[in-house]
């Protein structure tokens, strides 16, 4: 059953097209990687979804009482703030209109509570969000979109800057959170995705959809079985063998 269908979706800046024709549909449950090229449409394409850009024309369908938590990249986050690990992840549940000397309720600060030992931050509560190491501001940031309680979870390059160790634990936390939502992930690392996702959409412009099979997941088949050329973009070289 699809959560999220996408139907001719165009979108510009000005006279350049950014997304042309995007037509796709992610199921319930499912965990879908994004690939492509640097301005390829990725990062547009995710924020068309999360109504930050208003498209040229198409449709977009959420099913109904779908909640969206989004993951930006953390170089987009001011890690000089004076701001505390709790506060941030806090910010997950600001209401649209904020009243003078607001603050938040029992339940809501029990339920950042949940989600820091969720994710193993509890620890970190009081500390400066710039006193931390790449994966655990990631792990910071992964916690703040939980708190509205997401079926749908959107990471744009979760792993980006992080060390190998963390990466690992990112990945682990998100096969965990797989059981509980979908995910959107949009990844550089071509090489781990066919791994940890259920398909791969490659977006330039265009999207160019591929399942990942149960023998591709365990390694008993090459990614891509025939020679998938996508607007000059040969995927079979940049989708490896799982395991090699």
């Amino acid at each position: 059953m699809s959560i999220l269908s996408v139907k001719d979706l165009k979108v510009n800046y000005g006279h350049v097209k950014a997304l042309s024709g995007v037509n796709l549909k992610i199921d319930k449950g499912e965990f879908v990687g994004i690939i492509g090229p640097n301005g390829g449409g990725k990062s547009t394409f995710v924020k068309t979804i999360l109504g930050l850009i208003t498209p040229k024309s198409g449709e977009i369908n959420l099913e109904e009482d779908s909640v969206i938590g989004y993951v930006p990249q953390n170089k987009s986050f001011d890690h000089r703030f004076p701001i505390s690990v709790e506060d941030v992840i806090l910010t997950g549940h600001l209401p649209k209109k904020i009243r003078p000397l607001y603050s938040f309720s029992k339940e809501i600060k029990e339920h950042s509570k949940e989600v820091m030992d969720k994710l193993g931050i509890y620890e970190l509560r009081k500390r400066q969000i710039g006193q931390l190491s790449g994966g655990q501001l990631q792990r910071v940031l992964i916690a703040r979109a939980l708190m509205n309680h997401p079926n749908i979870l959107i990471l744009d390059e979760p792993t980006a800057g992080v060390d190998q160790d963390s990466k690992v634990e990112i990945y682990n936390l998100l096969k965990n959170l797989k059981k509980e939502m979908t995910l959107i992930l949009i990844s550089h690392e071509i090489k781990e995705l066919p791994e940890l996702v259920d398909t791969i959409i490659y977006i330039n412009q265009k999207a160019h959809i591929h399942k990942l099979s149960k023998e591709i997941k365990n390694g008993k088949e090459v990614c891509c079985p025939i020679d998938w050329f996508v607007e000059g973009v040969k995927i079979q070289e940049e989708l490896m063998k799982v395991g090699k």
